[in-house]
């Protein structure tokens, strides 16, 4: 199924396709404090679960929307990234599989284009008319410090010294009518133009986009290279470029076909406390902290907007599966680029928050092979980050199934042979166990379990008792009605 015709970032369209493809839900009547978020969140662990689109929101007026769960399933997903639909993950997987280099290289070919007119510009709010409480922000967690109203969105920003603006992905909490506080982790490329602003004493200039095509903040939320804008490679995937609007107080570029759009200012030493609020891996990794505070001076609105929620929570949460499928097939270019051969598949589990637990399953072709994949996907450029868990398994196993994993690992390993444990490896200070470390440096140990038959007795390792792959598959297409498969 192709993408409907118009602007290419227009949230509308792909709801339109979501719908077509049996994968869109109306929710009437929840409430955004909590409920909303619980809803989600519960659904999200539904197998096959929709994407769900809240309306008559308690106490907000009937076409203020909440959508969540956008990227959670591989037919949505694969819709986003303008892919034939696939249904299944692995196959999804495969076609991305060398995607993202082509996609940067192409990415310098489509600047985005600039327009006179957008949707986007339906409703204008401006100085002390501003007032962001219209919108149905939600309270996600009973811990969260606040509603946040932007978590699936897209913070455009400038830099200071250059006319470099990036996208980034970075939660946004709603203070007041007129106040978000944007916390931004030190290191992305937003963080690095703001503090050059302040370094300068000079205000920040901010656009947060609360809604768009799900494509906008798969992207706005990933690592393009510095320098790079988003747009750029956003417009490489739609083989297109973005159509942009400048907002009327800061001249940044954003999607004309948004759906709503809050522009501002950072200035200095204007911050506040912000948080607590979850993260990937499923806990609040520390208390309120500081985070730098804009001033919104305009808001643009669609009618009937759509705010793009995407909260993070324990796994599965409304993104994990995109970040799973999405690294999975950089994991899997990464073996193949350093060697590696009949490397089979490749699962970044949703419960390590696709970076924690990874296993990869392969044909052995030689005496080592297992543990060469395993150290190689366990400490590759891609994959080395916050690594904890890397198992690698024979051709026979899904590595996406866990029970066929941890079936391979209490019947395959020995654990006085098979696991490996590598010491002072890249960790991260947002790891929920960085509170054990006796460190100030954000280490931590990585596991590397080898959960293959032993090479050296492949020929009289003890067989599988279960029907082979083929009978399964015919048993499956001929008793399809009663296996409900």
């Amino acid at each position: 199924m192709t993408h409907p015709a118009g602007n290419p970032l227009d949230l509308r369209a792909w709801l339109d396709t979501a719908r077509q493809l049996g994968e869109l839900k109306d929710v009437p009547g929840a409430d955004a404090k909590l409920e909303l978020g619980a809803i989600s969140e519960m659904n999200v662990k539904i197998d096959g679960a929709p994407a769900l689109l809240f309306d008559e929101i308690k106490g907000y007026p009937k076409g203020f929307r909440v959508l969540t769960c956008s990227t959670a399933s591989p037919a949505r997903l694969s819709s986003i990234l303008r892919l034939p639909v696939e249904h299944a993950h692995h196959a999804l997987v495969q076609k991305l599989r060398g995607l993202p280099r082509q996609w940067q290289a192409a990415a310098a070919k489509y600047e985005p284009v600039a327009v006179e007119k957008g949707p986007v510009f339906e409703n204008i709010q401006s100085g002390k008319a501003v007032d962001i409480n219209i919108f149905p922000s939600p309270l996600w967690h009973e811990k969260d410090g606040g509603p946040y109203i932007g978590t699936g969105c897209c913070v455009v920003t400038r830099d200071f010294d250059s006319d470099w603006v990036n996208v980034g992905t970075y939660r946004v909490q709603a203070f007041d009518s007129n106040h978000v506080g944007l916390d931004m982790i030190p290191g992305k490329h937003g963080a690095i133009q703001y503090e050059k602003h302040m370094q300068a004493g000079k205000p920040f200039p901010v656009a947060i986009v609360i809604g768009c095509d799900p494509l906008g903040y798969l992207i706005s939320g990933i690592e393009v290279p510095f320098g790079m804008c988003e747009y750029n490679y956003i417009g490489s995937i739609l083989g297109e470029p973005v159509q942009v609007v400048r907002g009327e107080l800061t001249g940044l570029p954003i999607p004309a076909a948004a759906e709503i759009v809050l522009e501002g200012w950072c200035h200095p030493g204007d911050r506040r406390k912000e948080g607590p609020f979850g993260e990937f891996h499923g806990y609040y990794p520390g208390k309120e902290g500081d985070a730098p505070v804009v001033t919104i001076e305009r808001v643009y609105y669609r009618n009937n907007p759509i705010i793009v929620g995407s909260p993070p929570a324990k796994p599965p949460n409304d993104y994990s599966y995109s970040k799973a499928v999405m690294r999975s097939a950089l994991l899997f270019d990464a073996l193949l680029a350093a060697g590696v051969p009949d490397v089979a598949s490749v699962w970044a589990h949703e419960i390590g928050g696709a970076r924690m637990f990874n296993v990869v399953a392969i044909r052995q072709r030689y005496a080592g092979h297992a543990r060469q994949a395993a150290l190689i996907l366990n400490q590759c450029g891609v994959g080395a980050y916050m690594s904890r868990y890397t198992i690698v398994v024979d051709e026979d196993i899904d590595p996406s199934n866990l029970q066929e994993v941890m079936w391979a690992v209490a019947t395959r390993s020995d654990p006085e042979v098979d696991i490996d444990i590598i010491k002072r490896g890249m960790g991260s200070k947002n790891d929920p166990m960085f509170v054990t470390y006796r460190s100030d440096a954000p280490y931590n140990s990585k596991a590397i379990i080898d959960a293959c038959r032993p090479y050296d007795h492949l020929h009289d390792f003890p067989a599988v008792a279960e029907a082979s792959k083929q009978l399964q598959a015919a048993v499956r297409e001929k008793w399809r009605d009663l296996l409900k498969l």
